[in-house]
């Protein structure tokens, strides 16, 4: 017994059931064909590229200031600091 076939199953298949993105579900062959990349090796190029696309939120200038001052201070609070 499975439920894969169940109604339930398959009305909520698309929204519920979670795809890696690292995930290779290629047969051996292709795998070796298309250069036999590990997990590892595709969690890397993925976090590399998500960092390089990677657009920050907008900053209210006057926050910005606000905190670069209050992380000035603080590094020029501590004794060993060279600001």
């Amino acid at each position: 017994g499975h439920f894969l076939g169940a109604g339930h199953t398959q009305r909520n298949f698309e929204s519920a059931f979670y795809r890696s993105s690292i995930a290779d579900n290629n047969s051996y062959e292709q795998w070796l064909a298309d250069g036999q990349n590990d997990a590892a090796r595709r969690a890397n190029a993925i976090w590399k590229q998500q960092l390089q696309e990677y657009t920050g939120p907008e900053l209210d200038p006057g926050i910005d200031e606000a905190l670069l001052s209050f992380m000035t201070e603080r590094k020029a609070s501590f004794p060993d600091s060279n600001v």
